[in-house]
C-alpha cells in the first residue's frame, strides 16, 4: 500500500517510496511522470500532440465560488429576450465584435490578452468544486460536501505540490500550494470539499492563509430561503481597511504563525520545533513544512501587503479579493508554484457568487466591481514585471446559471450546468481568442463543448505535467493524473 505521509514502506506493486520519489524531472517544476506511465503499460486518456508543454512557471487560479452567470459575464446574449438578458447590459472589448457583461469594463480593454471559453459543460449542477479542480471523473453532493471522502481525486495544486516534491523533498520556504484568503468554506459553517489531498492524503491539503478582519461596509445577506436567516454581514469581500493583514497559517497546526512568533523568540521556536521533530516521524511534513516556512520569513513578507505603495493597492480594490490578488502574486515572486483566491462565501450559504436573488445589485456594486478591478490590475502587474508569460491565470467556477432570469427580488438565476464560461491568460495560454459558443440563450453549448477535466488535463500540461502519467492511491491502484480529461489545443497559445 501506498503511503504518502512519509514511509519507506514497499507497495503492493514491489516499488518502494523512495523510487516515486525520482520518477522523473522534466520541465519547470520537474514534474513529468511519462515515463513511469509508460512503463506501467496502464490504459490512459489520449492526449493529443499540443505545444505549450511547461511553459507555465506557476499558476495563480481565482476561484469564484457559487458560479457566476454566463449571460451576466463571458457570454452576453445582447439580442435575447429580456427574461434572458436579464438586468445588466453588454459592452464591446478590445476583440471586435465581442461583448463581455458591461460590469467588466477594464478587463474588456484587456480581451486580447486573454482567452475567454464560451463552452465548458458537465452533467452537475451542484457546488461541485472537486469536479472543476481535479481528475475525479464523477460527482455527487456527499463528495462535494465531506472534505474525507474517500473518493475525492487530488486538488490541482496539491498534485503540483506532490510531484514536487518527489524533485526535491526538502521542504520549500514558501508553500508551493497555497490558498488565500481564509480556509475553504470557514467563514459560512462546516468546512467544505473539492480543495484537498484527496487520495494523497490530508498532508497535501492546500496550506491556507487567515483573515480575520471584518468589512467596512455591512449589508443584509440573503441566501434566497424564505425561511432562512438574513443576517446583517460585515463583510470584508465589499471592503477592507489598509491595515487589515493576512495571516499566515502554519501547516496542521491550527494556529497562525503570527501568533506564534508572538508567543516566543523565533530561535526558541526553531529550537523547540527541531526538538520535537527529532522525537517524531522524521517524515513528518506538515512539522517541516512549518519549520521551513518559519525559518525563511518569505511567505510572512509576502502576505505583507502593506509593503506595496498606496496606489498600487488601490487598482487592486481595496477588497478582500482585490488585496488576495495582490498577495498571491507577492507568494509567487517569493517562490510560490500554485496560489488559489478564492471568492468564497461568508457570513451566510448560498452567498459568494450564487446570485439565486439579488443578481443586479450585487454584480452591479459588489462581485462585477470586484473582481474586475482585481483580475485586470493582476494581469497587467503581471506583464509589467515580466511574470505573465509564465504564470498562468485561471478564471474559473464549478458550474453556470440558468438562461431566464428568475422572478425575485433584484433578479436571480438557478444553478445550471450545461453551458457556462471560464477565462485564462499567460503562461501558455492564448491571447485574444473566444473558444466556443452557445445557443442563442447561452443555455447549450452549440459548438467545441469542453469538460472541466480538459481544462484541468490543459493546465497540467502547461505546468509541465504530463495529465496521462499515474499517482497511486492508498491501495496502489493507479490513477492517470488528469483523469479522463484531455489536453485542448484551442486554448494553447
Amino acid at each position: 500500500m501506498l503511503r504518502v505521509l512519509g514511509s519507506r514502506k514497499t507497495l503492493c506493486d514491489g516499488l518502494t517510496r523512495r523510487d516515486l520519489l525520482h520518477v522523473g524531472a522534466l520541465a519547470p517544476l520537474g514534474l513529468s511522470l511519462a515515463g513511469w506511465s509508460r512503463a506501467n503499460a496502464n490504459p490512459a486518456p489520449a492526449v493529443p500532440a499540443a505545444n505549450g508543454f511547461g511553459k507555465a512557471e506557476r499558476c495563480i487560479l481565482l476561484l469564484l465560488w457559487g458560479s457566476p452567470g454566463q449571460q451576466d459575464t463571458w457570454d452576453p446574449k445582447p439580442d435575447a429576450p429580456e427574461e434572458v438578458r436579464g438586468p445588466l447590459r453588454s459592452i464591446p472589448s478590445a476583440l471586435p465584435g465581442v461583448r463581455v457583461g458591461e460590469v467588466f469594463p477594464r478587463t474588456a480593454r484587456l480581451l486580447d490578452r486573454v482567452t475567454v471559453l464560451r463552452s465548458l459543460t458537465h452533467p452537475y449542477p451542484v457546488h461541485g468544486i472537486a469536479f472543476a479542480t481535479s481528475g475525479v471523473p464523477l460527482t455527487d453532493i456527499p463528495l462535494e460536501t465531506r472534505p474525507r471522502d474517500a473518493r475525492l481525486w487530488p486538488f490541482v495544486g496539491s498534485v503540483v505540490d506532490y510531484l514536487g516534491e518527489r524533485a526535491g523533498p526538502a521542504p520549500p520556504p514558501v508553500p508551493r500550494n497555497y490558498w488565500l484568503p481564509f480556509p475553504f468554506g470557514s467563514k459560512r459553517g462546516p468546512a467544505r470539499s473539492g480543495a484537498t489531498g484527496g487520495f494523497l492524503g490530508p498532508a497535501y491539503d492546500p496550506v491556507y492563509a487567515e483573515f480575520r478582519a471584518k468589512g467596512t461596509r455591512s449589508v443584509v445577506r440573503d441566501s434566497g430561503d424564505p425561511e432562512g436567516p438574513k443576517p446583517v454581514v460585515a463583510d470584508p469581500y465589499l471592503g477592507v481597511r489598509p491595515g487589515d493583514r493576512f495571516e499566515g497559517t502554519a501547516p496542521a497546526e491550527g494556529i497562525t504563525l503570527d501568533r506564534l512568533d508572538g508567543r516566543v523568540g523565533l530561535l526558541d521556536q526553531l529550537d523547540a520545533g527541531r526538538r520535537a521533530l527529532d522525537a517524531q516521524d522524521p517524515f513528518d511534513r506538515h512539522r517541516a513544512l512549518a519549520l521551513s516556512v518559519l525559518a525563511s520569513g518569505k511567505l510572512r513578507n509576502a502576505l505583507d501587503v502593506q509593503r506595496e505603495p498606496p496606489t498600487a493597492r488601490d487598482r487592486y480594490g481595496m477588497t478582500l479579493f482585490g488585496q488576495s490578488c495582490l498577495a498571491a502574486r507577492r507568494v509567487l515572486e517569493a517562490g510560490g508554484k500554485f496560489v488559489t483566491v478564492c471568492w468564497d462565501e461568508y457570513g451566510l450559504h448560498n452567498t459568494g457568487w450564487d446570485t439565486h436573488i439579488h443578481l443586479k445589485p450585487r454584480m452591479t456594486e459588489e462581485l462585477g466591481p470586484g473582481l474586475d478591478n482585481a483580475f485586470a490590475t493582476l494581469l497587467e502587474d503581471l506583464d509589467a514585471r515580466g511574470m505573465l508569460a509564465g504564470t498562468a491565470v485561471v478564471v474559473l467556477s464549478e458550474h453556470g446559471r440558468t438562461p431566464r432570469v428568475q422572478s425575485v427580488s433584484g433578479g436571480g438565476r438557478d444553478h445550471w450546468s450545461r453551458a457556462y464560461s471560464a477565462v485564462f491568460a499567460g503562461g501558455g495560454f492564448a491571447a485574444g481568442r473566444v473558444v466556443g459558443s452557445t445557443d442563442k440563450i447561452g443555455g447549450d453549448v452549440a459548438e467545441a463543448p469542453f469538460s472541466p477535466k480538459d481544462v484541468v488535463a490543459t493546465l497540467f500540461h502547461l505546468l509541465g505535467v504530463d495529465p496521462a502519467g499515474e499517482v497511486r492511491d492508498r491501495l496502489g491502484r493507479p490513477y492517470p493524473i488528469g483523469g479522463p480529461g484531455r489536453v485542448r489545443p484551442e486554448l494553447l497559445g
